[in-house]
């Protein structure tokens, strides 16, 4: 595809996906909530508020505010993982100069990855998808956006539990609690890492919204064919089963 990406309008009828929770994203920060995980000297919930500058809202367990320093794009694990190393794959062939671990955070929930983006590409997506001529197919793709909510990965680092994890396939679809696959770089802005519409102003290795959105749909559909050509038909199916049954006798 040729072209610079459109300025996107959003469809209105193009559902944003919404974390449910117990409190808004608008909720104030819950450092200090009687009761709660936020009691003074909680070390999960001090680390995100006042090291990396992310809201958190009041409750267990420890919940992150989308839509303020970033959105979430989250895709299925083995979708996921294919993107990042296609990813990964064409920053190691650029030769980048930048000695850091490359890439913006990634945690993984389930047999699920969230990957965080610019704040605002959550309302970008529908429109974006349509560009990229996604926009037909059904994807196991959603986005977290404003008013969003996501479980706090465990601090980085802390006691062997939630340090960034190698791209294997072993990792992926673990089950519990997220964990940091790639966690944020500390000292460093969040937002200097994330995928954004406009890569201006970003490090020279990361992607830009739709390079990311166009990589990740790609490996989403390419799994979805997988797991449908590992079904049999449903013809098939139904005739294991009749099989199985005797004959009807009049």
């Amino acid at each position: 595809m040729t072209g610079t990406a459109p300025s996107v309008s959003v469809d209105p009828s193009a559902p944003v996906h919404r974390s449910v929770g117990a409190a808004g994203a608008d909720a104030p920060g819950a450092s200090g909530v009687p009761g709660g995980p936020g009691v003074p000297g909680d070390p999960v919930r001090h680390w995100y508020e006042n090291e990396q500058g992310w809201p958190t809202v009041p409750g267990p367990p420890v919940r992150l505010s989308v839509g303020v320093r970033f959105d979430v794009l989250d895709v299925p694990a083995d979708a996921g993982r294919a993107a990042l190393e296609r990813l990964e794959a064409q920053r190691s062939a650029a030769r980048s100069e930048d000695p850091r671990p490359g890439g913006f955070p990634v945690a993984l929930r389930g047999g699920r990855m969230l990957l965080l983006v610019a704040a605002g590409s959550a309302e970008e997506l529908p429109g974006l998808l349509a560009w990229l001529e996604w926009g037909a197919l059904t994807l196991d793709l959603a986005a977290i956006g404003t008013g969003g909510l996501i479980d706090a990965p465990p601090i980085p680092g802390a006691a062997g539990r939630g340090a960034g994890r190698p791209l294997s396939p072993g990792n992926v679809g673990s089950r519990g609690a997220a964990v940091w696959l790639r966690p944020p770089e500390p000292g460093h802005e969040v937002e200097a890492s994330l995928p954004a519409l406009s890569a201006a102003g970003t490090r020279g290795d990361v992607p830009d919204l739709a390079r990311l959105v166009n990589t990740v749909a790609t490996q989403c559909h390419r799994v979805r064919l997988l797991r449908a050509r590992r079904r049999p038909p449903a013809g098939v199916r139904g005739a294991g089963r009749t099989e199985g049954q005797p004959l009807a006798r009049s």
